[in-house]
């Protein structure tokens, strides 16, 4: 099968015939043998009815029903399982993305030898509150993730090769940085094609303001697990000793800046009233529990029943 096409949904009844009718012209257009795999994220309203009815109608129509609303990163988890396809789409079911651009991000998959093929919406069609803050959140995660070439992490149009999808989790609400999730599985060529992005049609945006609060919060989680995440003792214990020895090496000072100024008969106060001894106690307890937190973690990431899951690309 040429092609697998993802797409999650969650109240979305009147585009989802519209959106599939212009997948299929255009996939009998270029003669391409694909699948639509529909996952109803908990809709409350008739989608999977319409769903299950397009089914009837076409083999080419699969569907996945979630029982309640889990999010977008669990439904693309649950069409990956699923798919079959040599090159695996996905895209929002809104129709604000243009099924005109499979060819040609199939073509940058297979042709051009691209892991992974993210769409960019150059020319949006939502209001500054909404434009403003995606611009900061993909300039922070170009700097975070290292993927320079990518203007829109966040964008629903995507193109992968299935080993790919095959071979990265989805989980949370990840499906901001599956770029960097498949960077981080050791999937690097990763390329980016200015897509046509439509006005909605039909009802309202399912995401508010909070997903770019979430959104800063999980990239911080990926960056730390990419980097530590098989080896916090390398940030934790590093931290940790750091803080100790500054703090160890303040209190050396006022130990013996103390002792100096009983030989010589110099009055002076307690040690205790100095708000320095304090401050080199505490750092000398936090150095110590960043070292016992980075020394606990090697140990549970030693004891993972997953710590040698290493990509093994092709063996002779």
């Amino acid at each position: 099968m040429d092609i697998s096409i993802i797409v999650p949904l969650y109240n979305e009844e009147e585009s989802l015939p519209e959106l599939y009718d212009w997948i299929e012209r255009v996939m009998k257009a270029h003669g391409f043998t694909y699948e639509v795999i529909f996952v109803n994220d908990g809709s409350t309203d008739r989608s999977w009815e319409v769903i299950t009815e397009l089914s009837r109608k076409s083999d080419s129509v699969r569907g996945i029903k979630f029982r309640r609303n889990y999010g977008k990163s669990p439904a693309l988890y649950c069409g990956f399982e699923q798919a079959e396809g040599d090159v695996v789409i996905t895209m929002d079911a809104d129709l604000q993305d243009s099924p005109d651009e499979i060819p040609e991000l199939y073509r940058m998959i297979k042709k051009d030898g691209y892991d992974l093929v993210s769409g960019y919406k150059q020319k949006r069609y939502d209001p500054l509150s909404k434009t403003i803050p995606t611009k900061l959140f993909n300039a922070t995660a170009r700097k975070i993730s290292g993927i320079k070439n990518l203007h829109d992490f966040n964008c629903g149009l995507k193109a992968y090769r299935k080993t790919v999808v095959k071979n990265i989790e989805v989980y949370g609400e990840m499906h901001r940085y599956i770029p960097y999730l498949a960077k981080n599985a050791g999937f690097c060529k990763i390329g980016e094609k200015v897509v046509q992005h439509q006005a909605r049609k039909y009802g309202t945006s399912k995401f508010g303001l909070n997903r770019f609060i979430n959104g800063y919060l999980d990239l911080i989680t990926l960056w730390f697990l990419g980097g530590f995440g098989r080896k916090p003792m390398h940030m934790f214990g590093f931290m940790g000793s750091i803080m100790f020895m500054i703090g160890f090496i303040a209190a050396c000072v006022i130990g013996a800046d103390k002792l100096y100024a009983l030989a010589n008969n110099i009055p002076q106060r307690l040690i205790t009233s100095s708000p320095y001894f304090y401050i080199s106690l505490t750092m000398m307890i936090i150095g110590t529990q960043l070292f016992l937190a980075g020394f606990l973690g090697d140990l549970i990431s030693r004891s993972s029943s997953g710590r040698n899951d290493y990509q093994i690309e092709e063996r002779v």
